[in-house]
């Protein structure tokens, strides 16, 4: 693992309903609501965005097929975008309007292994064009990138930053691991993140609350990581048989939520 860490240069967006795919194909361009972009992303340094399709596209949902190459981004009003809706409750926002190159289609399709919440991915443009399956495209820190090969390497099917909760209180877990008889998360706590004691308390409360909701939860430090990595899996096995073992992948949402 080198000791820079690749910034954002690729993103992948969802990619919900038709017309907007026809838009990216044949107009060459696709719309990001500023109020709710990815704040991680600096858009100066985004050169290629990806689309990750939903449940309307059939053969090609719940993948990323396609990407293109982005050669411009301005900020307009959706208004400007879509002139056409001119009554839209949201037609004063800004929005950032990628400039896209041709639309093209990955080597090979980018899956998930399960229903789940996507809006955003950023990630790297080398991730992107290496990726087997959505879990390999975050970026969230060498940590848990570090932790991901050898969760891979061992056999043990994570998702990464999965969303789970309630509607007053959603958590986004490092690693989520689907058993038997409750669910595992891991969470990578890096030194500098996880020293303050308001950090501690949240993370207790939030340990709390995935309690209650069937979830035991794992967390491993810096060095756990770095320097123990033997301990720390045999750790997550452990914790894996005493929930009976690991589940296979819920087949659809209704499947899904009731695990949640």
């Amino acid at each position: 693992m080198p000791t820079a860490y690749a910034s954002v240069s690729a993103l992948v967006a969802i990619m919900n309903n038709k017309p907007d795919f026809v838009r990216a194909r044949d107009e060459h361009w696709y719309r990001i609501p500023v109020r709710s972009a990815p704040p991680r992303v600096d858009f100066s340094q985004l050169a290629r965005v990806a689309f990750y399709q939903t449940k309307v596209f059939e053969d090609e949902k719940w993948a990323v097929n396609y990407h293109a190459e982005v050669r411009d981004i301005d900020r307009v009003k959706r208004i400007e975008l879509l002139p056409h809706e001119r009554d839209h409750p949201r037609a004063q926002d800004e929005y950032y309007r990628l400039k896209l190159g041709d639309l093209e289609r990955l080597a090979k399709p980018i899956p998930s292994r399960r229903w789940r919440r996507i809006v955003f991915i950023p990630t790297t443009t080398e991730k992107l064009f290496q990726a087997e399956e959505i879990n390999d495209l975050y970026h969230e820190s060498p940590l848990e990138d570090e932790l991901w090969h050898r969760l891979k390497r061992a056999g043990i099917p994570a998702e990464r930053q999965f969303y789970v909760g309630k509607r007053d209180r959603v958590y986004c877990l490092d690693f989520a691991i689907f058993c038997v008889q409750g669910n595992l998360n891991i969470e990578c706590d890096g030194d500098e993140w996880h020293s303050q004691l308001e950090d501690r308390v949240r993370d207790e409360r939030r340990d709390r609350d995935l309690a209650q909701w069937g979830w035991s939860v794992l967390r491993l430090g810096t060095r756990d990581i770095r320097k123990q990595m033997r301990q720390s899996l045999r750790a997550i096995e452990e914790k894996i048989l005493n929930l009976g073992g690991l589940r296979e992948p819920p087949q659809g949402v209704e499947e899904l939520m009731r695990l949640l």
